[in-house]
């Protein structure tokens, strides 16, 4: 696996200034909300620093690697470029920074689109991209903290998840933008879940 160091120097040289700035972000709340709900620290940090790594990728280019190294890519996903920097970047984590933990494969591969039973993990790397304070609306942070402070555990993140996909969709339906159908079932999904 490449150091942290060899990762930030990568991302320094391949992002946008303001795309680095975010991913810092990322990081250091990614390990914030690891400690808050008791999981592997190291993990977060490296899932969060490479959670877009590839975000940076032309859109013609993000397709023409997914035809070429992603063949069996929900077609679905397809229909949305802005979701494609994640399957690549959780490619590009395994293959050009040596990352061989499934977990942290598993975070950036879903932390745009989520997905049904996601890991904790998972729902922290989604949840740090949303509120980070570099670059991310600090009145939305500020809503999603105050409800993970007033809801303990996988509820917490539960609620917290789903105010953002509420965000999401109301987003995607304004601007008449496809909404995959994985979006819909995690919706459903966390719905059910906060509903128990």
């Amino acid at each position: 696996m490449n150091s942290i160091g060899e990762i930030k120097n990568y991302l320094k040289e391949n992002l946008s200034s303001e795309r680095y700035f975010h991913t810092l972000g990322v990081m250091e709340e990614a390990v914030e909300l690891a400690k808050r709900y008791n999981i592997d620290i190291k993990k977060a940090e490296i899932a969060g620093l490479l959670h877009d790594n590839a975000k940076c990728m032309t859109k013609e280019d993000l397709r023409k690697f997914i035809d070429n190294h992603l063949p069996d890519m929900d077609k679905n996903e397809l229909k949305n470029y802005k979701t494609l920097h994640a399957p690549v970047g959780a490619y590009f984590a395994k293959e050009k920074f040596k990352i061989s933990d499934p977990e942290i494969i598993s975070a950036i591969r879903w932390h745009t689109l989520g997905r049904v039973n996601m890991t904790t993990l998972e729902k922290i790397v989604f949840l740090a991209d949303k509120i980070e304070k570099n670059t991310r609306d600090i009145e939305y942070r500020n809503q999603i903290i105050k409800i993970l402070d007033e809801n303990k555990g996988e509820l917490g993140l539960n609620m917290a998840l789903f105010m953002c996909f509420v965000e999401t969709v109301k987003s995607l339906a304004e601007r008449r933008l496809y909404i995959c159908k994985t979006t819909i079932d995690v919706y459903n999904w966390l719905l059910e879940s906060i509903e128990k």
